[in-house]
């Protein structure tokens, strides 16, 4: 992995910027080559797209490059977690845009961002929160393409196309395609090799086992059961899942809320699991997490899946998982992690 850093001469945030990516690779396979490049005129500028000092090349790409933003030698200033602005990126928001290339243009993936909830993972619940929540757009235009995204399954029901997301995005510099594939890079949305969006997590583009009804809006289809049950969250209003128990095949509807979820039957849990091995979520994980009637027959589908390492949960504390993992991904980028019930769309 190649790293450029342009800078006016004794730009005094470089020295800030190089800390955070000593912290953001600590630990992790990656051994980036980081060369510096002194800017001092507006044409070396515009040449090598630096847009402030100092600007980050992560193998020739501004990752946080951001739309109208022209060529300058002024101070850059970058959007905290806090909600402030700061003299470079935060170490979340460099191990994101790490994560999103390699060497070879592969994704880096660590273990938890790769191995959902592995037999060697003692609570799968928590690695699919954790895998989940490492998996995250790496930049303000892809934050917004992927909202853009979510909202259309939300309001339409179904996948937007990329020249629907174009149109919407026309005044962007990056082409929709390419921040498309950094987004199914990450394991953010699912895209199959003709580029086209056949997922966007929690949303499914093609016909799963669980159907959710939005209130107000349409019927969708969700990944997985986890997945259904954190759309309420996110999108703040009531929904009714519709699936059937795996094993017996006998129906299962429940109703969620932001904050309350119900089920018939009454003693309905979800298995949480996953396949051991290496790929995005929608792979490995998530035909593992399924609604089922009661315990007996969750236990009795898990008896028969012993390569499928899980747990079964209550239906309360799936649903709680569900919003955690899905509740702010409409929430503007500065407030995320707040982990609160998002507002309607």
């Amino acid at each position: 992995m190649k790293l450029d850093i342009l800078q006016v001469p004794d730009c005094p945030n470089v020295a800030v910027l190089e800390q955070r990516l000593h912290e953001a690779t600590a630990g992790r396979p990656i051994t980036p080559e980081i060369t510096h490049h002194i800017i001092d005129d507006p044409e070396q500028a515009a040449s090598t797209g630096m847009t402030g000092s100092p600007t980050l090349l992560i193998d020739g790409r501004d990752p946080f490059a951001t739309p109208g933003n022209a060529p300058s030698l002024s101070c850059r200033l970058y959007p905290q977690e806090d909600g402030t602005l700061g003299g470079a990126p935060s170490v979340t928001a460099l191990r994101t845009a790490l994560r999103s290339t390699s060497a070879d243009g592969e994704q880096l993936r660590s273990d938890a961002e790769t191995r959902c909830c592995t037999p060697s993972t003692a609570d799968p619940a928590a690695a699919l929160s954790t895998w989940r929540a490492a998996a995250q757009p790496a930049d303000p235009t892809e934050t917004a393409v992927h909202q853009a995204i979510l909202r259309f399954f939300a309001t339409s029901g179904c996948a937007p196309t990329a020249a629907q997301l174009a149109e919407t995005f026309s005044g962007h510099a990056v082409p929709i395609e390419q921040i498309l594939q950094h987004l199914h890079d990450a394991d953010v949305i699912r895209t199959d090799t003709d580029g086209i969006i056949v997922a966007a997590y929690p949303f499914s583009g093609t016909p799963t086992p669980h159907r959710v009804r939005i209130a107000g809006g349409p019927t969708v289809y969700a990944m997985c059961a986890v997945d259904a049950l954190g759309i309420s969250a996110m999108l703040g209003t009531q929904v009714t899942i519709t699936t059937t128990d795996p094993e017996t095949n006998d129906p299962i509807t429940i109703t969620a809320g932001s904050q309350l979820v119900t089920a018939q039957p009454a003693t309905t849990v979800v298995f949480v699991g996953a396949q051991a091995g290496l790929g995005p979520s929608a792979e490995t994980c998530c035909s593992h997490l399924n609604f089922f009637t009661e315990r007996r027959t969750a236990q009795k589908w898990a008896d028969g899946h012993s390569g499928i390492n899980g747990d079964i949960v209550e239906l309360p504390d799936a649903h709680h998982l569900g919003s955690v993992i899905f509740g702010d991904l409409l929430e503007p980028r500065a407030v995320r992690g707040c982990r609160t019930p998002a507002t309607p769309i």
